[in-house]
């Protein structure tokens, strides 16, 4: 089995590819349009600078192989969604091409191209009745296509998952769910392929992509022949289904696009720093620090920014000491503390550098950084979890290896929080209880 992926990634401007029309959602359909990106007669497109900015991000994250220039082309096809009847994209010289990504650091996936190019309108059924909206035509995308080097539907959304984690710290998107990232999946099982077109959300592209694998296969196992073709993913039915037959790159006519010319991007891409991605930040922490992966990952995968406070405790402590805070008071409280505008790290740091002086006990210290963090009267947090710890370090005790399986899964904590929940009979909330048992378990460790 063969899988490759088209990821369509909108991006986050303020304003469209060729025009200032707003990129804003609306209710009112055809609101936000103008002769450009309806491309009537006469009107000329002009670049939007920071989506060019954009792509040239991606593609440096990418590893992607960036030429000096760059140019534009007109895609030729007659949709109704499309009212220039064609659509502006980039084909022979795309932004970036000839890149690696690499799948939990270990596995690389060929990245084919990145390309930027216009978002079409979006046609809506109503009744008998087939309506157009254009609000979204000549909205920037950037296109990663990938070469066929995913092995599985589980692997595609594996995939998909970690890029696009990575693909919202690179360019700072939102995140507003997966309504911003769309997916054609191609996949094979024999010689020929199939693309499933604009699939949104991962669990749909697992879904998709299996039904295509068990399809494909039992045509084949039947005689059959696979036919290249345009499949669309039927969510509520949970198949796929014929469109049309799949075009060929000949079948666009694809021509430069003249009223957009040459451009010279060596500077921009010389200018622009690509962040450090989540994915490269959990292997370096684990190997910068020698804590274990999956720790590294719960850090970064809470906030990137909790995994540099982890990196700041280490400069003023030790790589133990921050361990013990970030993964226990520190992980339990950071979505109260990061909601809470009045507060920053300045007082976590403060507090972890009297601990290290020794001026006091890391229970201590547990106490009056959550306090810090979520606002709690130290007191009723010092008198609820006093007993709470001891009834989790009794079940500890007489379970040791609770330890030993934490370590290989972190589910095994559920053994003992289950057993808390039932033996306290709700006197606690469920976030205290899985605070103070991985705090516990981690001390441990």
């Amino acid at each position: 089995m063969k899988i490759g992926l088209e990821v369509h990634v909108q991006l986050p401007t303020e304003s469209k590819l060729f025009c200032s029309c707003s990129t804003a959602e609306t209710e009112e359909p055809n609101a936000n349009v103008c002769p450009v990106c309806m491309g009537f007669p006469g009107s000329k497109p002009v670049i939007n600078e920071k989506a060019l900015e954009y792509g040239v991000l991606l593609a440096k994250m990418l590893g992607c192989r960036i030429d000096d220039t760059t140019w534009f082309a007109r895609k030729i096809y007659f949709y109704p969604d499309n009212s220039k009847n064609y659509q502006t994209t980039q084909h022979d010289r795309p932004l970036g091409r000839e890149g690696v990504y690499y799948l939990n650091g270990k596995k690389p996936i060929r990245i084919t191209r990145i390309h930027i190019e216009e978002d079409p309108g979006k046609t809506k059924r109503v009744g008998d009745s087939s309506l157009i909206d254009y609000n979204r035509s000549g909205i920037p995308l950037a296109e990663i296509v990938t070469e066929p080097d995913i092995a599985t539907p589980a692997e595609a959304r594996e995939f998909l998952k970690q890029l696009i984690q990575d693909i919202r710290h690179t360019i700072d998107m939102s995140e507003d769910g997966e309504r911003s990232i769309r997916c054609d999946c191609n996949i094979s099982v024999g010689k020929e392929r199939c693309e499933v077109k604009n699939v949104t959300g991962l669990r749909n592209v697992e879904k998709a992509l299996t039904f295509e694998a068990v399809r494909q296969t039992k045509l084949l196992k039947a005689g059959g022949k696979i036919v290249r073709e345009t499949r669309h993913f039927d969510e509520e039915r949970g198949v796929t289904v014929s469109v049309r037959k799949k075009e060929m790159e000949a079948d666009y006519g694809y021509i430069d696009e003249p009223d957009l010319g040459v451009f010279n991007v060596k500077e921009l891409v010389d200018s622009l720093d690509v962040k450090e991605s989540p994915q490269n930040m959990i292997l370096r922490l684990a190997k910068e620090y020698g804590i274990d992966e999956k720790t590294s990952k719960q850090y970064v995968s809470t906030s990137v920014d909790m995994a540099k406070l982890f990196e700041m405790l280490v400069s003023v402590a030790d790589v133990e000491t921050a361990r013990k805070f970030t993964s226990g008071p520190i992980s339990a409280g950071w979505r109260s503390f990061e909601s809470d505008d009045s507060k920053n790290v300045d007082g976590i740091v403060s507090i972890v550098k009297e601990y290290r002086d020794g001026g006091i006990t890391d229970v201590e210290g547990n106490l009056r950084i959550r306090s810090y963090m979520t606002g709690e009267d130290m007191d009723v947090i010092s008198s609820g979890s006093s007993n709470l710890d001891e009834m989790i370090s009794e079940f500890l005790d007489e379970n040791p290896n609770v330890i030993e399986d934490y370590r290989k899964n972190d589910k095994a904590a559920n053994r003992v929080i289950g057993h808390v929940m039932k033996q306290t009979g709700g006197a606690y909330s469920s976030s205290d209880i899985v605070e103070a048992t991985k705090r516990l378990i981690g001390e441990r460790l």
